[in-house]
């Protein structure tokens, strides 16, 4: 086997299929019916009728947009997927207007009348509990029906536009280096995480003039994204004041006590992620991590070139830890990989990152990434792998009950990182293999202890900031050097000014604070992997069922039910923290073996 591509045709034959144009208009038809019924709402079998159109109709819409964009990720400059993401954003607007009166009803009805609705066959409409209850908690920030619905119509061609200017900008962005070489952004990027250490200061370079030459237009993107959220958030505070905070919580279904705990604790112990990245230096021959390697593979000890991976035995390696779950999980690897389900394969024009998505009507998971060969690369697939088997074990349940937040949705990622390493950790025969492994420890200590913080302390102060007026490129500059030497200390001898730039996370239009989910995510993993040990045949169960509750609770009430402690208190993420540190003392101590040895 190759690099993989994908085969999509379980949804659509190609971007032409007749199919497509079918389906949107049974979508059209499902806004028509909800539109027809809306003044009928309080009737319960109208309401419940109304539900079941559609989630039928979202299903479809998420089945188009999920196709569209993984076209358009392969190749960001194809202008018929893009144009049908663009089709699908305004319907979907249309499918949201339609719903509204009807959403406005069951945030404000009577919980007799909640009742009422959910007694109910079909897991579409008694699935709607929770989500319910979710938004009866924010009814007070709701706007008019009139007022949602004009808000929701011109975020299509307002605030998600921006989104979708940062995607063409990038998919398109050329990156030369100083040999001459022209690479497209995601190559370049690509190379940050890998071996060829020769080539990452000129890759980040390159990306840093590429940067500032376009400052002015992802300086507006950001503006534009952030003026657009609080315009809304004050206009939402006519009975409760709404924080900017407030809409990620919501989303991220956590309190802010858990928030505060979180960077809060995690900011008093940063120097085990500066530790880490110390060590590493070290690896490097070096005082100081730099901002281009601090993402980099290992340097060899011995003086032998980095060890890579064919997609072949990445994929044997990945099945092989996870059999040491349950047998189940390294089954699904091989469903990914024979249904055609992994796209990895290094194109010119692909969108940056790797993500995993899904066809909501048929439940399949996807995953996507640009393969490069490194021990990263293999760390990063068995996270997306880890995605994908979350979204698998769902797949029976309401598709109304399987929307888990970003915080859960880094469980099943990061804890599948966490079994491939310990996996090859404890394979290793040599001194140097262990470290190789450890390795892996430090960097993802380094980045989400140090860089993830960075991400959010900077957002945040952004739009403290913000309220006041737009910031200039240079301020952005700015504001991301202070942030950075604040978290970073002196683990690295300089700041990546124009992170905020480069990194898709700041300008994605549906979601702001798309940065402290993945330390959460990082140390709760840390808490469910450690119960691996400890109930031990019985922990692939309970981890199945942990996942399978993460779309219908909050995530205090699942830390609760599954691990017994409370997210709001230090307690819970030093005890992760501490997990983290012992393997970062293992590989000072090791690696102080290997310089006695020398």
């Amino acid at each position: 086997m190759t690099t993989p591509s994908w085969n999509l045709s379980i949804a659509y034959q190609d971007i032409h299929d007749a199919k497509i144009a079918q389906d949107i208009l049974l979508i059209e038809q499902c806004i028509d019916v909800l539109e027809q019924h809306v003044e009928r709402r309080e009737a319960i079998s109208v309401m419940q009728n109304a539900i079941q159109t559609k989630e039928a109709a979202g299903k479809l819409l998420s089945t188009i947009n999920t196709f569209a964009q993984c076209h358009a990720s392969i190749d960001a400059v194809n202008q018929e997927a893009k144009g049908l993401v663009g089709q699908i954003a305004k319907l979907s607007s249309q499918l949201s207007q339609a719903y509204t009166p009807y959403q406005e009803t069951l945030a404000n009805a009577p919980l007799a009348t909640i009742q009422q609705v959910l007694d109910h066959d079909s897991g579409d409409v008694y699935g709607q509990a929770f989500l319910i209850a979710c938004d009866r908690q924010i009814a007070d920030t709701k706007l008019s029906v009139g007022q949602e619905q004009l808000l929701t119509a011109m975020g299509v061609d307002g605030r998600d536009a921006w989104g979708r200017l940062y995607n063409n900008l990038t998919g398109a962005l050329q990156i030369d280096l100083e040999d001459g070489t022209q690479l497209g952004f995601s190559q370049a990027a690509s190379l940050l995480y890998g071996t060829d250490f020769e080539k990452q200061e000129p890759a980040w370079r390159g990306i840093q003039k590429a940067m500032q030459t376009h400052q002015e237009s992802f300086a507006a993107i950001l503006n534009a994204l952030s003026g657009w959220r609080l315009s809304e958030y004050q206009k939402r505070s006519y009975a409760t004041d709404v924080h900017f905070l407030d809409p990620s919580l919501h989303q991220s279904r956590i309190q802010p006590e858990t928030l505060n705990a979180l960077i809060e604790t995690t900011k008093a112990q940063r120097e085990i992620g500066q530790k880490a990245g110390q060590l590493m230096a070290k690896v490097h021959g070096l005082e100081q991590m730099k901002p281009w390697n601090h993402l980099a593979g290992m340097p060899s000890l011995s003086g032998d070139a980095p060890e890579t991976y064919s997609f072949d035995q990445a994929i044997t390696v990945i099945k092989q830890a996870f059999a040491e779950v349950d047998q189940e999980m390294a089954d699904f690897v091989d469903l990914m990989v024979e249904n055609g389900w992994i796209d990895a394969k290094p194109t010119p024009n692909r969108r940056l990152g790797a993500y995993c998505t899904k066809f909501a009507a048929t439940r399949t998971p996807l995953v996507f990434m640009t393969w490069g060969g490194s021990r990263s690369d293999l760390m990063t697939l068995a996270h997306e792998l880890g995605h994908a088997f979350h979204n698998w074990v769902m797949r029976d349940m309401p598709l109304c009950q399987t929307r888990y937040p970003m915080t859960l949705a880094e469980t099943a990622s990061i804890f599948a990182e966490n079994i491939v390493r310990d996996f090859l950790l404890a394979k290793a025969q040599t001194r140097q293999e262990k470290l190789e492994m450890l390795w892996e420890e430090l960097s993802s200590a380094y980045a989400l202890i140090v860089n993830i913080p960075v991400r959010f302390e900077f957002e945040k102060r952004f739009y403290e900031r913000r309220q006041t007026g737009e910031l200039s490129a240079e301020q952005l500059c700015e504001l991301m050097d202070e942030t950075w030497r604040d978290w970073y200390g002196d683990s690295m001898s300089e700041s990546d000014p124009y992170f905020w730039a480069s990194k898709l996370h700041f300008s994605i239009s549906e979601v702001s604070f798309y940065n402290y989910p993945y330390l959460f995510g990082y140390l709760f993993s840390k808490g469910v992997y450690a119960q691996r040990e400890q109930k031990g045949e019985h922990f692939y169960r309970d981890y199945v069922q942990l996942l399978r509750d993460t779309g219908s609770m909050m995530a205090e009430e699942v830390v609760e039910r599954h691990l017994g402690m409370d997210l709001t208190q230090p307690a819970f993420w030093q005890q992760s923290l501490q997990m983290v540190n012992e393997k970062v003392t293992q590989f000072e101590a090791l690696l102080a073996q290997q310089d006695e040895t020398r």
